[in-house]
């Protein structure tokens, strides 16, 4: 290890001890993160992860290019729940939404169906930074990551029951 490497682990080191002593080292995950805690001087604050993942959720569905969310099953199913007499004309918010929780952190995984002909790569863009920006600006909670999976390809015209998949 040249000099300069080892000066450099030594900073790195120092950084994290001093950061340890003041109380701003990153906190080690919980166990079951089920909340996430802001403290301030004048008391706590618990947002739960129900309530980031329908943030999530809603700010994903905003975007013009997301048709559908979840995967293949659970949108069939919620499709069919939608339906039915009684239970509402939407499928649940956080249908293909996960989360993690931390304290001051969150991360979130989406899975969604894109129209044919729209850009992924815009689409999942403007969804990434949307669903950002909603759960920062709303919860205080730093978005770590938005991990996005196309799973399908809705194409105008095609029957709702067949599966629009492009192999």
């Amino acid at each position: 290890m040249t000099q300069r490497q080892k000066s450099d682990q030594g900073t790195a080191q120092e950084s994290q001890e001093r950061a340890v002593t003041r109380g701003t080292a990153p906190t080690p995950a919980r166990a079951e993160p089920r909340s996430a805690a802001l403290v301030s001087e004048h008391g706590k604050t618990e947002i739960a992860e129900a309530v980031v993942a329908k943030i999530a959720g809603m700010a994903a569905r905003e975007i013009p290019g997301v048709q559908e969310m979840g995967k293949g099953m659970a949108r069939r199913w919620g499709a069919v729940m939608a339906k039915a007499p009684g239970a509402g004309g939407d499928p649940t918010v956080t249908q293909g939404v996960s989360v993690e929780v931390g304290e001051r952190q969150a991360a979130v995984d989406l899975d969604i169906v894109t129209f044919y002909g729209q850009s992924i790569v815009d689409v999942t863009q403007a969804v990434r930074s949307n669903v950002i920006d909603r759960i920062q600006g709303m919860t205080g909670l730093e978005v770590t990551e938005v991990n996005i999976f196309v799973g399908d390809l809705h194409i105008e015209g095609e029957e709702e029951d067949q599966p629009s998949r492009v192999e």
